[in-house]
């Protein structure tokens, strides 16, 4: 074989492991085909470890990890740990740290996956959001004073540069000119009262458009008219770019439109590094170790990891597989409805590819 990468694997809290696993089994059918091979290292980052050590991410971890071709993610979240802390000490450290600006999140149907939008189909519900992923109010500028007083006051900081705006931007039209679908490209913003923001990236938006990207079309909706087109004509959009914020409200919304959190995925995207793929439905601890959950959305990230490692036929292959298991073989996307267990779908898919 001609070709290997190295991947860092972190199965994470819950079910994630076992997602991961079949996610594994899937890659490597892939990668088999097509002729190159992923060489797996894994790290135990997640809840039992903080509960073992008292430590969330080592030192070590950022620098550990930049040596890797990607990042391959079960899920974070432990019952035994309160919210927050594992998922600002390693989802949002490796995201900031990893230097990861674009939160990618493709928002399809897949043949036989129910909706709940009336009378939409896998051919009206098949969109990409492009989510900035460095800046916004989840750098955590601000502060609080006066707490637990009657006087108490709390400011967290929107907070965008040019250069932030301009590499999320050119990565959202690159994505678009390469999708060749519709060539059209959505800011999503708010810029009738957060003014001062989205001056900023809509000036951007246009000056870059006119100037590089001539060929893609440019729209403008405001977020909440955005959720309510996701709603009643999810078909009008092809590429959707936003801020952090707007970005993680709207594409939980368009998860439940694709069949939910299970089958969705996402990627955290550096283009000049390393990049991190994870599936959006959590760590789903209640069906730990039944064999019950659904491993497609880890799955379907992992050919979103391939597609950004340049390995396009494999990806393609895998996102071609599992539609062709949503349409003619599961029952239902909830954990214990398929029909099939956690393996057996692995490997129902890793056989198709």
């Amino acid at each position: 074989m001609s070709k290997s990468y190295n991947i860092a694997v972190i199965g994470g809290d819950g079910t994630g492991p076992e997602v991961v696993r079949e996610g594994i089994k899937v890659l490597d059918a892939a990668a088999s085909k097509h002729g190159f091979k992923l060489n797996y290292q894994d790290f135990d980052f997640g809840g039992d470890r903080y509960l073992r050590t008292g430590e969330v991410l080592p030192e070590s971890a950022v620098e550990e990890l930049k040596k890797f071709d990607s990042i391959y993610l079960g899920a974070i979240g432990h019952p035994d740990v309160k919210p927050g802390i594992l998922e600002k000490g390693i989802l949002l450290k490796l995201r900031f740290e990893l230097d990861q600006y674009v939160n990618l999140r493709p928002v399809k149907l897949y043949p036989g996956v129910s909706t709940p939008l009336k009378d939409k189909g896998p051919e009206h519900i098949d969109y990409v959001v492009v989510r900035e992923n460095s800046g916004d109010v989840y750098t955590g500028a601000g502060g609080v004073i006066m707490k637990g007083t009657p006087d108490e006051m709390a400011v967290q900081n929107m907070i965008y540069s040019r250069m932030q705006v301009d590499r999320c931007l050119r990565y959202a039209f690159d994505y678009t000119r390469k999708r060749n679908k519709k060539n059209t490209l959505a800011l999503c913003g708010k810029t009738n009262v957060v003014t001062y923001v989205f001056d900023l990236w809509e000036r951007a938006f246009h000056e870059m458009g006119e100037a590089e990207y001539p060929d893609i079309k440019r729209e403008y909706y405001h977020v909440d008219a955005t959720c309510m087109w996701m709603v009643k004509n999810p078909e009008w959009f092809d590429v959707i770019v936003t801020t952090n914020m707007f970005g993680d409200i709207i594409t939980d919304l368009g998860a439940i439109t694709q069949g939910g959190m299970g089958i969705a995925a996402g990627g955290n995207i550096n283009p000049e590094g390393v990049s991190m793929f994870e599936p959006i439905g959590g760590s789903a601890p209640k069906y730990t170790g039944l064999n019950v959950i659904n491993p497609l959305a880890a799955i379907a990230c992992g050919g979103m990891m391939l597609e950004s490692l340049g390995e396009d036929a494999a990806a393609n292959a895998i996102e071609q597989a599992i539609m062709d298991i949503t349409a003619n073989k599961l029952k239902d996307m909830g954990a214990g409805k398929m029909g099939y267990s956690t393996t057996e779908v692995g490997d129902l898919v890793a056989e198709k590819v």
